[in-house]
């Protein structure tokens, strides 16, 4: 259930903390107070869409917490599947702040979420329902879910969508291996086209970065070259510019020619001409290295080439060789298929009217199921009414056949007819406020032990009922709250006069701002609260003792299920 909600910045709410309890709590005020508010803060929280307008007027955001203590396993499940852990004590904080720019922060037990998590998580733990919106239950396409849930079909339903996802799966693997004949042949010439020049073009997976990587050895090759050349040169000569070697030999003869006049020379003499031979050595290393690169030189086209037509082919088959090769299987096991369609079909159709009849057995035994749930549902759903003094309304639950789809066989909706001789009707077009405040409570009192929010909110559900309607609104409200927890917002005295807890809302003005103030009332209080209600702020002293009784024959319908 809803604990505490915590509001901050938010319309006339500078600051606010409220404890619920469980049971049914009553939220009452003048109007313009900020009960509206306080539902806004409660939507916020639970990851509605909601606009930046709510945002405090001087403030740069607004923030919403809410605690919830005693989570379903469902919540739980919801939790682990998003990834999130729930807290051993079973209580669950959201909490949400909304920036003027539009942002959001939300968070589910402090991890950061994204605003739809904190809706899908939210949607397990309240319910709110307005004047005019009953949410889910005004939608059509949602009736089925809440029969299911009555009817308790989930075994049902999960057998037969496990049936109907496989048949559609074969019957999309028909749907691509039907073409008419000049597309089949036209594809067949692309795809023979496209494996053909994949296949003679024998990629490999990583050859383009093998490539590169000597391309570029070889790039830099070129500079050895120019290096060794210049080197030889110096060590050979170059044409008229004589080499190393040739100086060398030259100063050595030299210095033999006068070795008879001075014998010590013949040492430095015999000294040039190791180094010649050095030389020499050194010249034939580096021609042979020179060799080596000349014939690479030769390489480093076919590698621009090569990778030239593996860039060509990356622009059609995809960036990477991998890429390319995964084209490549594709498309011989497209060419395949087409080849062989007509015997793949045939073996597919067959497989498909397998499957079609056992799923629709399924869909049948699902449909059997909610029929039978209908027929009871409908009944308590119009006892619910009649509680509700609409004694002659018909509550139908329509079930038609359409297509198979994956809720089975059936389109289901609530029909009613409030009075006599009045067709049934969908419920988003019941026209009363008073009649769809009633019949929304009846269908809310009947599901709520199987639509799994442990909190529901009912915003002004006395609208357009007043007398012996709104006495058995109250009366209603306080059984529902025996099983779930109820938040109402109301002007009605006869509900509030039932609550568990009741909180009220006033506003004031300070330095020429508004100010919402949220106090729980203590009996006297209250009736001072049903007393301004129902007879307006200047209430006499009988008016005040008649709001007390008003107070205590409600306790003493709780206990006796009558009505006041």
């Amino acid at each position: 259930m809803l604990s505490r909600l915590q509001i901050e910045n938010i319309a006339t709410i500078s600051e606010a903390c409220v404890d619920f309890s469980s049971g049914l709590n009553i939220l009452t005020g003048e109007t313009g107070a900020g009960k509206s508010i306080l539902i806004d803060s409660i939507n916020a929280v639970s990851g509605a869409k909601t606009s930046r307008d709510i945002i405090r007027t001087g403030s740069e955001f607004s923030y919403v917490s809410a605690l919830f203590t005693d989570i379903s396993g469902e919540t739980k499940e919801k939790l682990l599947s998003s990834g999130l852990n729930a807290e051993e004590d079973n209580t669950l904080l959201l909490q949400r702040k909304i920036f003027r720019d539009g942002k959001n922060s939300c968070f589910i037990n402090g991890s950061s979420v994204t605003v739809s998590m904190l809706k899908s998580i939210a949607f397990s733990l309240i319910n709110i329902h307005g004047q005019r919106d009953s949410g889910a239950l005004l939608d059509s396409e949602k009736h089925i879910y809440f029969l299911d849930e009555y009817a308790e079909t989930e075994n049902e339903k999960a057998d037969f969508l496990s049936s109907f996802e496989e048949l559609n799966k074969i019957k999309e693997k028909i749907r691509s291996l039907t073409l008419d004949e000049a597309y089949k042949a036209r594809r067949l010439d692309l795809l023979n086209f496209q494996i053909e020049e994949l296949r003679s073009a024998n990629v490999q997976s990583g050859e383009i970065s093998l490539l590169r990587h000597k391309k570029a050895i070889l790039n830099n090759s070129l500079k050895v070259t120019e290096a060794l050349s210049h080197a030889l040169s110096a060590l050979l000569g170059d044409g008229d510019i004589p080499g190393a070697d040739s100086l060398l030999s030259g100063a050595a003869g030299h210095i033999f020619s006068v070795t008879d006049v001075a014998k010590d020379l013949r040492v430095v003499g015999e000294s040039l001409e190791n180094a010649k031979e050095s030389v020499l050595d050194a010249a034939s290393v580096i021609d042979d290295v020179l060799g080596q690169l000349t014939q690479n030189e030769d390489n480093i086209e076919e590698i621009e080439e090569r990778l030239d037509q593996l860039y060509r082919l990356s622009k059609k088959y995809g960036e990477t060789e991998d890429e390319m090769l995964s084209f490549l299987a594709e498309a011989e096991n497209e060419l395949d298929n087409i080849v062989f369609a007509e015997e793949k079909i045939e073996k597919l159709s067959a497989e498909y009217e397998k499957l079609s009849e056992i799923t629709n057995k399924k869909a049948e035994a699902l449909s059997k199921k909610r029929c039978a749930a209908a027929n009871t549902l409908s009944v308590c759903i119009e006892n619910e009414l009649k509680f509700l003094d609409m004694p002659n309304a018909r509550f139908i639950i329509s079930i038609k056949d359409s297509p198979l789809g994956e809720n089975g066989k059936d389109s289901v909706e609530f029909l009613i007819s409030a009075n006599p001789g009045e067709e049934p009707k969908a419920l988003g077009k019941v026209a009363s406020g008073g009649e769809l405040s009633r019949i929304m409570l009846a269908i809310k009192n009947v599901l709520s032990s199987s639509e799994g929010a442990s909190s529901l909110i009912f915003d002004e559900i006395d609208q357009g009922v007043s007398g012996s309607a709104a006495g058995k609104i109250a009366l209603k409200l306080s059984y529902l709250s025996k099983n779930v927890q109820v938040l109402c917002v109301t002007h009605s005295a006869q509900i509030a006069a039932f609550a568990d807890e009741h909180k009220f809302l006033s506003k004031s003005v300070k330095n020429g701002k508004t100010f919402t103030e949220i106090t729980s009332l203590d009996l006297n209080a209250r009736a001072k609260e049903l007393a301004r209600i129902t007879y307006g702020s200047d209430y006499t002293e009988s008016q005040l003792a008649s709001a007390s009784e008003m107070i205590n024959r409600a306790n003493e319908q709780k206990k006796t299920g009558g009505t006041i």
